[in-house]
């Protein structure tokens, strides 16, 4: 069964913005019509505005090509609750992205449906960010956000499917506070009403999140907010490697220059801060301690395996700085491999 025109006319444009290049037979194939109908819809795209290519060959097929105007662009319900929330959170080094994004935001929440303007909305309000150095690890399902979120936001409890960082995977039960985004992994904060305690959830572990309709007078946090709560947890967990110093600088400097946990850095007085750093990769502690100056000091301590990890970076940046200055490899005392000279 065929789809009428306008309906055909918009699943052809939205097929043709997610992939290059598509050949006239897998059209007809995904719309179930003739390709004499998707050369005429195709030549209505055209004459809508719509720059639309076609190719010759055994490779030949029709792709949307750049316009001298931004096209109008069919974004799925996902793909809009996705993008409103990134816009909604734009903060980089782009001067005047912050300017941009609000003024991008504007014109798609204006024509988003009210369903997904309520998603939006709500999980911009119950979402706390916490700047960290880096994480990896899944992120998170759209959908699985909106409804965390509005859960959080009604004060419902919530039943799921977790799986822990061992593997063990068991249902839940829990009250949802907040979630908090720590690039690119989402948090909930839930109180876990069959442990009687407060828990942290990885989102990105989190499956088949339904509400109960059941509401709950909210309980209060440990911590200031939610953002402080998953970075005091991150803080506290067990890593591999660990590095501890006294650096000539004070807090509020070493913490932005490292991008560390609230937690990582103490002031001991104006000048002087200590910095406490754990990873399960020793790649993060190497790369946050270049961008500081550890300066002449001597109250350094941690993993004596992580030693190894950092003088390996210290050679690669030392290689570097001879080829800049025209000098071979002879005179850092390694080989073209970068092994130690004996």
């Amino acid at each position: 069964m065929t789809q009428d025109l306008p309906a055909r006319m918009l699943r052809l444009l939205s097929l043709l913005q997610t992939r290059r290049t598509w050949s006239g037979t897998e059209l007809a194939e995904r719309l179930g019509v003739t390709l004499r109908t998707i050369r005429r819809d195709i030549d209505r795209l055209r004459a809508l505005g719509y720059p639309v290519e076609g190719t010759t060959g055994t490779a030949g097929g029709y792709r949307l090509a750049a316009g001298t105007d931004v096209p109008p662009l069919l974004l799925d319900d996902d793909e809009a609750v996705a993008i409103a929330v990134a816009l909604r959170t734009a903060t980089s080094g782009v001067a005047g992205i912050e300017e941009t994004a609000v003024r991008a935001l504007a014109k798609l929440e204006q024509v988003l449906p009210v369903r997904l303007r309520h998603q939006v909305a709500t999980i911009q309000a119950t979402t706390a960010p916490l700047p960290v150095p880096w994480s990896t690890g899944p992120q998170a399902d759209p959908s699985t956000l909106a409804t965390l979120a509005a859960a959080c936001r009604d004060h419902e409890i919530l039943t799921f499917t977790y799986t822990t960082s061992t593997g063990d995977t068991g249902p839940r039960r829990a009250e949802p506070h907040a979630l908090v985004a720590a690039n690119p992994v989402w948090y909930l904060v839930a109180y876990d009403t069959e442990h009687d305690e407060w828990r942290l959830f990885r989102v990105d572990r989190l499956t088949d999140p339904a509400p109960t309709g059941h509401r709950v007078t909210p309980r209060e946090l440990p911590s200031p907010d939610a953002a402080a709560y998953v970075a005091a947890r991150l803080v506290a967990a067990p890593a591999r490697y660990t590095f501890h110093a006294t650096v000539p600088a004070d807090a509020e400097t070493v913490r932005a220059r490292t991008w560390s946990l609230p937690g990582r850095v103490h002031p001991l007085d104006d000048h002087t801060s200590t910095l406490d750093l754990a990873a399960n990769n020793p790649h993060h502690i190497a790369e946050q301690l270049l961008t500081i100056d550890l300066g002449p000091t001597h109250t350094i301590n941690g993993t004596p395996e992580l030693a190894p990890y950092l003088e390996k970076l210290g050679q690669r940046l030392l290689r570097a700085a001879r080829a800049l200055t025209g000098q071979d490899d002879a005179d850092t005392g390694t080989d073209k491999n970068g092994a130690a000279g004996r």
